[in-house]
């Protein structure tokens, strides 16, 4: 009987992963992690508060609910070209300075945003806050691990991931309530808080920890050489983008084809919110039984939900459920992504965990983007689901296509030479 390769093994390279550089032992370990959490929440709140927002938005800056959806876009293109540009330039930096000037630039161009003028300064303004987004989680994710016992790290790179969801729990309903009583403006002004307090957290209690001493460009860039890197940031910037779709333009499609009234949204940002906590840890347990397996239940588990978002999306309250379901669905895909993406990577430790949020704010620009333009072109706020659906299933197939790819390497012959 011939042998079958474990879809597992399939998905698993054999490359181990360099170590993270150790860092001096924090005596108060729980309030360092808490501190790099602190920006993860940051950074979440400002990210998907603007989805919540976005009539009031458009309102303020006196354009269309379409057109300011490209605000959602901008600030994923700034994640997408921060990432790469300041993981490579600063991976031999030493990690806790790095997190503090990444923070301290997140909370200017937070403020930069509640005292744009015009749309067009508003767009500039989160552009550059989506900047030091991804590179923020890569670093705060590597001194994570370098903090914790060796029986940890994992559980320790999961809290900094934790604030982003705990966030869409907290951050974004607060946020959202504050920016319909006291105008959308108040809501970046408390992110721009956030982040002072977040530096001070950082400042306070994560140790010195050096950056990579053995980095270099070449290193770095040489993660871009591995097709499996290209696959899996491919999966994430289109498989996701279904979820950012429907997520973008939730405010909208609850009250215009829902029929609730604008009380309701803080209601299914929460809901989202409470999604994104419950597949990040269902995720962890999942990523133990088998990564490939989980990424092909999350990329097609989502777009089950966004069918059901779609014909469910007239019944109101009916679609809370489902809200839920949409976002834990892709936790899972988001989680074991970087699972996925820190395995290929190889050496290029500082790039390969900044990327992942690279891909995913791709995808945040693309669903934010093609749900704007169907909404556009006529077709009403229930379009975007069915956008997410084409994009679930476009990623689906590229995680098959990987799979396929390293089950013919593997079974390669060896080179002669």
């Amino acid at each position: 009987m011939r042998n079958v390769p474990d879809p597992e093994a399939v998905m698993t390279t054999t490359a181990p992963p360099s170590p993270v550089a150790p860092a001096t032992r924090a005596p108060h370990y729980l309030l360092a992690v808490l501190a790099l959490a602190m920006g993860g929440f940051s950074i979440g709140t400002t990210e998907f508060v603007t989805m919540g927002l976005i009539r009031e938005i458009a309102g303020g800056v006196d354009v269309s609910i379409p057109s300011a959806g490209h605000v959602i876009s901008a600030y994923a293109l700034g994640v997408v070209v921060g990432a790469p540009v300041l993981a490579f330039f600063g991976a031999r930096w030493p990690r806790r300075g790095l997190l503090i000037g990444l923070m301290a630039m997140f909370g200017i161009f937070n403020a930069l945003s509640a005292v744009a003028t015009s749309f067009s300064w508003l767009m500039l303004a989160r552009f550059l806050g989506g900047v030091p987004h991804g590179a923020y989680f890569g670093v705060a994710s590597l001194v994570a691990a370098s903090l914790a016992p060796a029986d940890r790290k994992g559980r320790a790179v999961a809290s900094v991931m934790l604030g982003l969801s705990v966030a869409n729990v907290v951050g974004v309903p607060a946020a959202t309530w504050l920016g319909q009583h006291l105008g959308w403006r108040s809501a970046y002004w408390a992110v721009a808080a956030l982040a002072v307090i977040t530096v001070a957290m950082i400042v306070a209690f994560v140790p010195s920890c050096p950056g990579d001493s053995e980095a270099t460009g070449r290193r770095e860039l040489g993660a871009f050489a591995q097709p499996q890197v290209w696959l899996t940031l491919l999966a994430g910037a289109i498989g996701f983008g279904g979820m950012f779709a429907v997520f973008s333009y939730v405010a909208p499609t609850v009250t215009e084809v829902g029929g609730l009234g604008d009380g309701a949204v803080p209601v299914f940002l929460l809901v989202f919110g409470l999604g994104m906590v419950a597949g990040t840890w269902a995720a962890g347990e999942l990523a133990d039984w088998s990564v490939y397996r989980s990424l092909l239940l999350g990329s097609a588990g989502m777009g089950v939900a966004l069918v059901a978002f779609y014909l469910l999306a007239p019944t109101g309250w009916g679609l809370l459920p489902v809200a839920f379901a949409v976002t834990a669905l892709g936790s899972v895909l988001v989680v074991n992504l970087q699972l996925r993406l820190m395995d290929v990577a190889g050496d290029a430790q500082t790039l390969g965990a900044a990327m992942n949020h690279a891909s995913l704010n791709a995808a945040n620009a693309l669903g934010a983007w093609l749900g704007g333009v169907v909404i556009a072109g006529g077709y009403g706020y229930r379009a975007p689901a069915l956008v997410g659906i084409g994009l679930s299933v476009a990623g689906f197939a590229v995680i098959v296509l990987s799979a396929a790819l390293q089950r013919r390497t593997n079974h390669a012959p060896a080179p002669t030479r």
